[in-house]
Parts: C-alpha cells; structure tokens; sequence
C-alpha cells in the first residue's frame, strides 16, 4: 500500500483481526454485486470505502423516481438512467482506487457462473426468487461464497452459503426452486427505507469477513429481523443431502 491508502485505510489497520495483511486481502479482492437497487446500494458503498480493489454491479433496470426513498447508490440526477453507470459513479466519487465494471443487462445463469468463477464473493441484492436461485446456482458450480440478502416490508433477512465448508447449505436447501413462494416486490409491498440499508450493510461486513478470514460468517444461520420491533430471530440451517444443486458435492 502506499501513503495515502495507509492513511486512507488506517482505521481499519488499527483493527488486530483486520491489520495491514486483512486490508491487502481487500485491495486484491473482486466482488460481484447481483442488483443495484436497494441492498445493492449500502452494499457497494460499503464494499468500496472499505477498498475492495474490484467491484462488479449487474442490474439491468434505470433509475427512476421511486428508487430514490431507498436506494442510495443514486440521486435525482440520476432518474432515467442505467443503475449501473450511476453506481460506478457514486463509486468512483467515494474511492477513486476501486476498479469498476458494469454489467447494463439480465444475465444468463452460464454468465453468471463466469462471473463467480472470477470473484472472491458474490453478494446477491435480487428482489426476485428466479435470480436468487440463478445465482445460487452458479455460486455452487464456482465454488465461491455467496451473501444472500432481502427486504420487504418491515421485514429483512441475511445468511451467507459458502459451499467450501462441508456443513454449509446452499440458498436451495432452505428455499426450494419447486416449493411455491409467494412473489413479493417492493412496487407493490412496500419497503421501509432504512431496512434495506441494515441488510445490506450487513451484505457488505459478511462479504468482508470472507475476504479477510475474520469472525464467524453466517454460514448455516438464517438471520431475520423484524423492523417493527427492531429485533433479530436466528433459524439455524442444515444442509440437504439431496439437495439438487448441492448435494454431490464431498
């Protein structure tokens, strides 16, 4: 690191578990961020203050008027356009070091598999069960972690799958791709602002501790919280042996 990223940085050097060696592990390190809207947003901002030397945003929607109550990766000027571009933005004025790449379209499971397979980790910010399996999927065939987030409502969940861990589940093992789920979005549910920005801050500390190898991540752990009280409930997660997507592995 030079001068100015030491300085830039030093308050997490000053962190024992963290240090100038968990920092470097963060410089080197490329996170894909499926989704740029509302946990996409605290979580890029996070992930790139804190020096993640790539950064990956997918998302294939424009800014509009009514993302704004939320999703902070943006602001008026950007109504009407890419997300992503408005994203690498913000970014770039947050911390001019991190590299950038912009991915302005729905990408195919095979896609996102070559992404993943390039990543250190990959955070999942959908808002749509189809993705979120998507995803899962190819974090599964590359091998890398994945941090799961959602919010609805008042309500917010946040687990991390990491299938380098034997006892890990996968996101199918706990939500079945063939068990029905109600399809719920923000657009017709409604979001508490602010949860958004507490699963996804938490998307980006989870995806730094796998970078860094500090703390116990949420690995088997669904973490749930109610807003309306503002408190946590933990179900724990067993992986399924038969599970489709993970259940050969060793």
């Amino acid at each position: 690191m030079n001068d100015d990223q030491l300085l830039r940085y030093s308050r997490h050097i000053l962190l024992d578990e963290l240090g100038i060696e968990g920092q470097e592990r963060l410089l080197a390190a490329h996170a894909v961020i499926v989704g740029a809207g509302g946990l996409g947003s605290p979580a890029a901002l996070y992930l790139a203050a804190s020096g993640v030397g790539r950064i990956t945003l997918i998302d294939d929607d424009t800014v509009d008027l009514t993302n704004l109550q939320r999703q902070i990766l943006h602001d008026t000027q950007s109504v009407g356009r890419p997300k992503v571009e408005s994203g690498r933005e913000r970014i770039a004025r947050i911390n001019p070091g991190v590299v950038v790449d912009v991915i302005d379209e729905r990408v195919d499971e095979a896609r996102l598999t070559t992404l993943a397979r390039g990543a250190t980790v990959v955070l999942d910010g959908s808002d749509n069960f189809a993705t979120r399996h998507a995803v899962n999927r190819a974090c599964v065939a590359a091998g890398v972690p994945l941090v799961s987030g959602a919010a609805l409502r008042f309500d917010g969940q946040i687990s991390v799958f990491d299938v380098r861990n034997d006892a890990s589940p996968c996101y199918e093992c706990i939500f079945p791709a063939d068990e029905p789920f109600p399809e719920q979005a923000c657009a017709t549910m409604g979001v508490l602002a602010p949860l958004v920005g507490i699963i996804g801050s938490m998307q980006a500390a989870e995806a730094i501790k796998l970078i860094t190898g500090i703390g116990t991540p949420l690995v088997g752990r669904l973490q749930m919280l109610d807003g309306r009280k503002m408190s946590w409930h933990t179900m724990h997660c067993a992986r399924n042996p038969e599970c489709k997507v993970c259940g050969q592995r060793h």
